[in-house]
């Protein structure tokens, strides 16, 4: 998505455009430099390219900010220690506006009428949160009472923009994500299934610029996993192991259960990692940092 957005600014602003990016860890990450490469040798982007190696900057670190004990919201960027560095580079750099991909996995998403992984996924959201606390597991009942009109722009997408935000701003950036206009969003919404699946459209612009197939259909999963998965199991488990022993606020308020988060670690530690449930613990870890510096 980033990738579309960025080939498509440049070609219009040729030589005008710096590229930056946080570099994956786990099985994407060679492509990832190789694909880049190419797009930077392809298309007429400016000479500066910032490169963040998330490698050297994983979130919960004893660096992170988070982990530090500084008042950050649990609402901001769940990355945000790599993310906060990238941006600090760029503030530096005097970038005043970031360009991004955002919204343009909901652009062209399936519906769960359309596709049986979604309605899975969609599914599992919900099930298997054993670390609920009573309190939590209460106002479930009633998360869906009094919510807001659904908005133009999908709930997912307003929940990406908004933690992204705040360490831009601060940082005098203003973010720019083109695929979250209206416009955009209809466009997505009339287009039939072969022109979503996959993300053909995407694709599709890509290889009218005629880049090669390795940049416009990558092999290999360039994702944030694997860098979420390490993180927890080197710095989150832990923090969590030392909220069960010192406690937390979130036990306090019965949010969350210390015999299921436990359970769960216990879990995480012995068994093979999973992604759709245990990376879910990153918000744990966030609400828990976040609750203690605020009340501290």
């Amino acid at each position: 998505d980033s990738g579309t957005i960025a080939t498509r600014a440049a070609t219009r602003r040729p030589n005008r455009l710096a590229t930056a990016a946080l570099l994956v860890v786990g099985a994407g990450r060679e492509q990832q430099v190789r694909r880049r490469k190419q797009l930077r040798a392809d298309i007429p982007f400016g000479p500066s390219d910032t490169l963040v190696d998330c490698a050297a900057y994983p979130p919960l670190h004893p660096d992170c900010p988070r982990a530090r004990g500084e008042a950050i919201s649990p609402y901001e960027e769940p990355l945000f220690h790599p993310f906060a560095r990238l941006t600090g580079l760029l503030a530096e750099q005097g970038a005043r506006t970031v360009v991004t991909g955002l919204g343009g996995d909901e652009m062209v998403a399936l519906s769960p009428e359309e596709s049986v992984a979604v309605a899975k996924a969609n599914a599992h959201i919900t099930d298997r949160l054993p670390w609920l606390g009573g309190r939590a597991k209460a106002a479930l009942e009633f998360s869906e009472d009094g919510v807001a009109p659904a908005a133009v722009v999908n709930s997912i997408t307003l929940l990406s923009l908004e933690t992204t935000a705040p360490p831009l701003l601060r940082a005098g950036i203003w973010p720019m994500h083109p695929f979250t206009d209206p416009g955009m969003i209809r466009l997505g919404e009339q287009l039939p299934i072969h022109w979503r699946e996959f993300k053909a459209l995407q694709r599709r612009q890509l290889e009218s610029l005629g880049l090669s197939a390795d940049v416009c259909n990558p092999v290999e999963r360039e994702s944030f996993v694997w860098l979420v998965e390490q993180s927890l199991r080197t710095y989150g488990v832990p923090l969590m192991r030392r909220m069960l022993a010192q406690g937390s606020p979130l036990f306090d308020a019965a949010l969350v259960d210390p015999d299921g988060l436990r359970a769960t670690l216990e879990e995480v530690t012995s068994q093979p990692y999973d992604e759709e449930f245990h990376a879910k613990l990153l918000q744990v870890v966030d609400l828990h940092l976040a609750a203690t510096a605020f009340l501290s």
